[in-house]
């Protein structure tokens, strides 16, 4: 399946909600976000130098879920970060559609793994997701009104007065993704978003990461470890290799829809392959002997 005929399914609740058919705070259309022939390298010509990235190339359609996976030090994070604009390449090219990518934009939001370190502890709920709307002058009252929406989208409107510490875990990470679709971006970064999760939690995060996406039809960039959460989750599959000058190695399409399950046979044998191409990279087994 297709990114954006993906993008047209309805959502569990029935509702249909179109593509958005620009791009906002005035920047013109685009169908693809892309690296082309990227590569990375830290503390060039100097102690320590490490390329990260070499000539690495990636095209993402808009309103598409992309999973990124790979071993640790594979330079995941460092993709992430050349698209969210906080990070320049060495030599290559990172744009959304036809503009490049030189700064970071409330068009790109990122969503981190470490949602308590992310919150800001003496702010309330509400007042986290309000904050980067302040930044942006939005009146108190229209930021106050955008916020508790998004809290209900994520299920957190009756916790809206709560401090982070009186959030679970999992209801820290979902006042995290409320204040970033809160911005209302055109893509969505996250870096292990639920890796910190109890098992339960996290399945249950998944399915309403799902049913968000299907309905605001965002694009994710997606980066996990987990080759189960990859499959379950992803429209594309890309298996990184191991840094460093880490790449793309390759890419796996997932024509199975949602929801799926685990036992699904289309996600068996999916699963089976992207499991093979990571544990090349690791290069030992991944099954406990």
């Amino acid at each position: 399946m297709d990114p954006q005929s993906a993008s047209a399914q309805s959502d569990p609740s029935g509702s249909r909600t179109a593509m958005p058919a620009g791009s906002p705070q005035g920047l013109p259309a685009w169908q693809d976000l892309a690296l082309e022939g990227v590569s990375v390298t830290f503390n060039s010509g100097r102690a320590g130098e490490y390329r990260a990235l070499s000539d690495t190339s990636l095209k993402v359609s808009r309103g598409e879920f992309y999973c990124l996976l790979g071993p640790s030090g594979c330079g995941k994070t460092t993709v992430l970060n050349l698209i969210a604009g906080f990070a320049r390449p060495t030599s290559g090219a990172v744009r959304i559609g036809e503009r490049p990518i030189v700064a970071a934009g409330t068009d790109r939001v990122v969503v981190f793994q470490d949602a308590t370190n992310a919150l800001f502890p003496w702010l309330r709920a509400r007042e986290n997701v309000e904050f980067g709307l302040s930044i942006q002058g939005v009146p108190k009252r229209e930021a106050s009104a955008r916020a508790l929406r998004y809290l209900d989208l994520v299920g957190l409107r009756d916790h809206a007065h709560k401090f982070p510490y009186e959030l679970s875990g999992g209801m820290k990470q979902r006042c995290q993704l409320a204040r970033a679709l809160v911005l209302e971006p055109e893509v969505l970064l996250m870096d292990e978003p639920f890796a910190a999760l109890d098992a339960i939690s996290k399945r249950i995060m998944q399915k309403e990461l799902l049913r968000i996406w299907r309905q605001l039809r965002m694009t994710i960039v997606y980066i996990t470890h987990d080759v189960g959460e990859s499959v379950l989750l992803g429209q594309r599959v890309a298996v990184m290799r191991r840094g460093p000058a880490s790449s793309i190695k390759e890419e796996f399409s997932v024509d199975c829809p949602y929801p799926r399950k685990p036992t699904d046979e289309v996600v068996t044998d999916i699963y089976a392959r992207v499991e093979a191409s990571l544990q090349d990279e690791v290069g030992v087994s991944l099954y406990a002997a």
